[in-house]
């Protein structure tokens, strides 16, 4: 699963600052015959390609936002694309009789394309199992415990989301269900996690995070760090923003920070 980070700082979700405390995950499906994440997701960071129509979801004025987008970068891969921290509040959801998943559960949508191509199906679906057996471990949930792992139609059934008939739509051309999909989660997270597995899975995780510019929310407290002193690049000049930060490191920041 390639995960990227693009987080919506624009949107009007972002700007409550509401968290919650995740009980579920919902899944979506956006309803368009467009798989690409650059229709849904901005600003360009060199692999979502840019949108010139300036119909994203990162602005002001948009009633929805989800915490993650599955779709097709530019180079046409399939990636998951961050939009909100996992614990803040979204807008996917809506309102039933009662009340709103956007209060209980993490919701990301998966880019539709026209419905009829099993590759890109099948791709979008394995991301989505990854995702959500992922979001399941980081929480402690059980997807196989009534209304923990559901798509919208469910939630609308449930009376905690308004009337969409997404996932089953698409999920049902190509003879999965949602059962079969919660099963695969389960399946996923049991799969046992040996040394080799877990240092080529993170080889991989940091050589894709490496590739990342820096986060646009960070941007003032990048240039006060750099004012400071705090980071200085190698001698490449890159200053490795997307990177983990060792003890050594950090003493070093506190040490500069004083002198």
């Amino acid at each position: 699963m390639k995960l990227l980070e693009c987080i919506f700082t624009q949107s009007d979700c972002f700007q409550t600052g509401e968290t919650i405390t995740p009980k579920g995950v919902m899944i979506h499906s956006t309803g368009a015959n467009n798989p690409n994440l650059r229709r849904y997701v901005q600003p360009d960071d060199g692999l979502l390609g840019g949108n010139t129509n300036g119909n994203h979801w990162n602005r002001p004025g948009v009633n929805a936002c989800v915490h993650a987008f599955i779709g097709r970068l530019a180079d046409g891969s399939v990636a998951v694309v961050q939009t909100l921290p996992w614990d803040h509040r979204g807008w996917h959801a809506g309102r039933g009789r009662r009340g709103s998943a956007n209060d209980t559960h993490i919701g990301f949508e998966i880019c539709e394309d026209g419905l009829d191509d099993p590759e890109y199906f099948a791709a979008a679906y394995r991301t989505a199992v990854e995702l959500t057996a992922m979001l399941c471990k980081i929480y402690g949930l059980d997807p196989c415990c009534g209304g923990t792992v559901i798509d919208h139609s469910e939630g609308h059934r449930m009376g905690v989301a308004s009337n969409h008939g997404d996932v089953k739509h698409w999920f049902s051309r190509f003879g999965k269900t949602m059962d079969d999909f919660r099963r695969e989660v389960a399946e996923e997270m049991e799969d046992d996690m040996t040394q080799e597995r877990f240092n080529e899975m993170m080889e991989v995780w940091l050589a894709g995070l490496a590739e990342q510019p820096p986060s646009q929310w960070s941007e003032e407290a990048r240039l006060w760090a750099e004012e400071k002193g705090l980071i200085q690049g190698d001698e490449n000049g890159d200053k490795k923003y997307k990177s983990f930060c060792t003890r050594e490191q950090l003493m070093t920041f506190l040490y500069r920070l004083e002198a």
